[in-house]
């Protein structure tokens, strides 16, 4: 006769569970998406968000430096600019918020950090689109790309070492790198956001870039219904030149990074969006949930499901309960 098989004999102890545990969440994979103002000259909490803030220049590079000395493995970048017009001019400019707060970082840290910019209109839009209009008030694809090709070469200029094209035009990822690479930026990276869903989850984020859209992006982020067109995506975006991809949101989509992740030839990630982190702020706020054991529980499920790194606003603080 067989022995009883008990599984339980291998979650006896801590010591027991950390040997054999499959999956682990380390500082290095977490990547913290930053806010900041134009002519902001302290940090402004986000209501929907607690605990996050778009940032002034000054606490910026403060902020990063703590959160590079907690041992996250890179920074994502947002711009929140004072002015904003039809083509979103700021995006390009030299000067423009973006631009001069990557220049700030990039003096700051150098190396020691992997910095990232947001490579999208709907920030710097009078519109909040992520392209720029047509005659008959749709996103035009070509338009917005070759303003794409552009933005991308003056964030390298800035100092990124990876752009973050979010704005899910068809064919974004080729141009931006041939306009790098014409430019001399051959190694500056590309992190492709490829399965972009239209969410709801995207609500507390439009808060914090302060966005003018009025109605919504289905007709170039993904429908939430599909999941074999982000495995599309996924080919166009290699075949393109992506060097990273990305699903966003995660948790509502933890099948999908599956997918993508069980099919890509480079690094997979995951955004933690706005809507994910509000949630939890929420339940936590009212007793519902133990905050700490939740948040990891989060990213865990999101390592599980196959991600190499994940973009989450407790970036900061995991690292140091993990570092612990």
């Amino acid at each position: 006769m067989f022995p009883t098989h008990r599984p339980r004999r291998l979650r006896r102890t801590p010591a027991m569970r950390r040997l054999v545990s499959e999956t682990s969440v380390e500082p290095r994979q977490l990547i913290l998406p930053m806010f900041v103002k134009e002519g902001a000259t302290e940090p402004i909490p986000i209501a929907s968000m607690p605990g996050v803030v778009q940032h002034s220049r000054d606490t910026l590079r403060k902020a990063a430096v703590e959160a590079v000395q907690a041992g996250v493995g890179g920074l994502m970048l947002f711009g929140v600019p004072q002015t904003r017009d039809a083509v979103g001019s700021g995006a390009t400019d030299p000067n423009g918020i973006l631009n001069v707060a990557l220049r700030d970082l990039r003096s700051e840290l150098g190396d020691d950090t992997v910095l990232m910019s947001d490579l999208c209109l709907d920030e710097f839009t009078d519109h909040g689109h992520c392209g720029v209009l047509d005659s008959d008030g749709a996103v035009d694809n070509d338009a917005t790309l070759r303003i794409y090709a552009d933005m991308a070469i003056e964030q390298a200029r800035s100092g990124a070492h990876m752009v973050g094209p979010s704005g899910m035009m068809d064919g974004q990822i080729g141009v931006i790198r041939e306009a790098l690479d014409e430019a001399g930026y051959l190694d500056t990276s590309i992190l492709a956001y490829t399965a972009k869903y239209a969410s709801a989850f995207f609500g507390p984020f439009r808060e914090a870039v302060e966005s003018q859209l009025k109605g919504d992006r289905k007709t170039y982020q993904q429908d939430p219904a599909n999941a074999r067109e982000a495995l599309r995506e996924l080919s166009l975006d290699l075949a393109e030149g992506a060097d990273a991809v990305m699903v966003k949101p995660a948790l509502p989509y933890l099948d999908v990074l599956r997918a993508v992740a069980e099919n890509s030839e480079v690094p997979v990630a995951a955004y933690q969006v706005s809507g994910e982190y509000a949630m939890v702020e929420a339940a936590a706020a009212n007793g519902w949930l133990d905050r700490q054991r939740t948040i990891l529980e989060t990213l865990t499920s999101i390592r599980r499901a196959g991600a190499d790194m994940i973009l989450t606003y407790w970036a900061v603080e995991a690292s140091h309960w993990l570092s612990a």
